[in-house]
């Protein structure tokens, strides 16, 4: 039987993501607006919550219909079988979202749609669900639009960004699916070198490594899937051995540095966890004293970016230095950067061939490529676009 599915995932990876999905076995993926849509057979919605390394979330739709206010979205819920995908005992928990929605508030929407799922339990059964707003077994997601709504059930639970492996976290983390959208942006391949000079806590390198060997980014972890009613024991296990037999043992040309000592032992520290701190070569030094470490490959960074006053002052002399740094040492390379400082492209010195809008979170940012070639240092000295 084929199902409605909607995978989330971070705002400016819509097309990677249904580039991703199609070789995972979707059949005409339907970008949209923070995510895509697809159909297919409950086991594939499954299947991706396993392998996809940009989603965010993998949502089953289970209802959809018109409404025009909070009556008749709760008409609209109450009318799902509810008990027929989860037990009365499990916890619950509802999230709105909405666009040109012409409901008021979002809260009491989600209390209607509360309600309305609780009344149909004890309609059916005598009993009624819990609800659990910090940790659920079952979490319900309504997609409101100016009238049409949309009810689904999230499969994952945790956000897929949250893998299972990482030990050490830092401040303002890079999250592990903007991250892989990122490498699948730069082009990167598995048999060319990688370098991230200011690795932070390891992730473009953790993902990297992950996707060179075939590492299903679920496979650590478990999923919300597991407490509906239609869960398959048995399709489970078989669909984690599948998973299980993707990962290839190949060389890796992976490099990863931060000036921080610190940085580098969270960087460490969390590839260990994931079997993979011997792919990576290692150095505490500055950006500006790396050498390329072969004639052409990838770089890629999520250096700081100012907040303080203090800070965008240190900032502002920090960027020329990199764009020097890349231009001397790292000819022959495509460096990636992603900045939410908009200062950063006019200060580094370099010209931008590729800006790709991204967001991390609510943070509006943008990935740049700048293509180093040998020849004169060639300086931004107007506004980039």
């Amino acid at each position: 039987m084929s199902e409605r599915f909607f995978v989330p995932c971070p705002r400016g990876l819509e097309g990677v993501l249904a580039q991703e999905l199609a070789r995972l076995g979707v059949e005409r993926p339907e970008p949209a607006s923070a995510g895509v849509g697809f159909a297919g057979e409950f086991a594939l919605g499954a299947w991706v919550n396993l392998t996809s390394r940009i989603a965010t979330r993998v949502l089953w739709q289970v209802g959809e219909g018109d409404y025009r206010n909070e009556d008749e979205l709760y008409r609209l819920a109450r009318d799902i079988p509810w008990p027929r995908h989860f037990a009365v005992e499990c916890t619950i928990r509802v999230d709105v979202r909405a666009q040109r929605s012409p409901l008021r508030s979002l809260e009491f929407a989600a209390l209607r749609v509360k309600d309305a799922v609780c009344d149909r339990f004890r309609a059916q059964l005598g009993a009624r669900p819990s609800v659990d707003t910090v940790a659920p077994q079952v979490r319900l997601w309504v997609f409101l639009q100016e009238r049409r709504a949309r009810l689904y059930l999230d499969l994952s639970g945790e956000p897929l960004y949250r893998r299972g492996f990482k030990r050490s976290t830092v401040a303002a983390p890079l999250k592990e699916n903007l991250a892989a959208g990122i490498l699948m942006l730069t082009g990167w391949r598995p048999e060319e070198p990688l370098v991230d000079p200011m690795c932070g806590s390891g992730t473009f390198l953790l993902e990297a490594a992950m996707a060179a060997r075939g590492i299903a980014p679920g496979l650590a972890r478990g999923f919300a899937l597991e407490n509906l009613e239609n869960f398959d024991p048995a399709q489970w296990r078989a669909l984690r051995q599948r998973a299980k037999a993707l990962r290839r043992d190949v060389p890796l040309r992976l490099w990863g540095s931060d000036v921080d000592p610190a940085m580098v032992a969270a960087a460490r520290d969390n590839l260990a966890a994931a079997g993979l701190e011997e792919a990576v070569h290692w150095q505490v030094a500055d950006v500006g004293e790396l050498v390329a470490p072969a004639p052409e490959g990838v770089l890629v960074a999520n250096p700081p970016y100012g907040v303080r006053l203090d800070e965008a002052q240190r900032l502002a002399a920090w960027y020329p230095r990199l764009g020097d740094a890349l231009k001397r040492h790292w000819t022959g390379w495509r460096a990636w950067i992603l900045t939410a400082d908009p200062e950063l492209p006019r200060a580094i010195g370099l010209k931008a061939s590729r800006r790709v809008p991204l967001f991390n979170g609510a943070l509006e940012c943008r990935l740049l490529e700048y293509r180093l070639v040998a020849g004169p240092m060639r300086r931004r000295t107007s506004t980039p676009p």
